[in-house]
């Protein structure tokens, strides 16, 4: 099993377009799911969008946790509710991140931000994922 990150951050209401966010049933158009940036309703259907939206590959659970730690911070300022966040914590995130993905649970991360922002974190297992049958977008 290797890893994949991706990451969307936009308006929130924008992940109501569903059909955007659910790929479609052979033989319908793959078009419109492939084309959108919006975060798909399932984490392990990131492995369906283009190898270009995978925003690094980690070697290891210690690096992907890095990378969510590194998109926290960075969304930290523009919480909506930063004390709800608080209560949370960052490290309590990191140890359920740990113990998921040694289990090969995917993890998907989200957090309203300020002005109805929405930012979508996720690390994905590949080959194998639990949830589906996909091949790697890298390859």
């Amino acid at each position: 099993m290797h890893l994949h990150c991706y990451s969307w951050t936009g308006i929130g209401d924008d992940r109501r377009r569903e059909a955007e966010r659910r790929p479609p049933l052979p033989p319908a158009d793959p078009g419109p799911f492939l084309a959108s940036l919006l975060p798909p309703m399932r984490t392990c259907d990131w492995l369906l969008k283009p190898a270009r939206r995978i925003d690094a590959s980690p070697a290891g659970v210690d690096e992907a946790m890095a990378w969510l730690a590194e998109r926290y911070r960075a969304a930290e300022p523009s919480f909506l509710h930063p004390e709800d966040e608080a209560r949370i914590g960052l490290d309590f995130r990191l140890d359920l991140v740990r113990e998921s993905l040694r289990a090969g649970v995917d993890v998907q991360w989200g957090i309203w931000l300020h002005a109805g922002r929405f930012v979508s974190c996720a690390v994905v297992c590949c080959s194998p994922n639990r949830d589906a049958d996909y091949r790697c977008p890298a390859t």
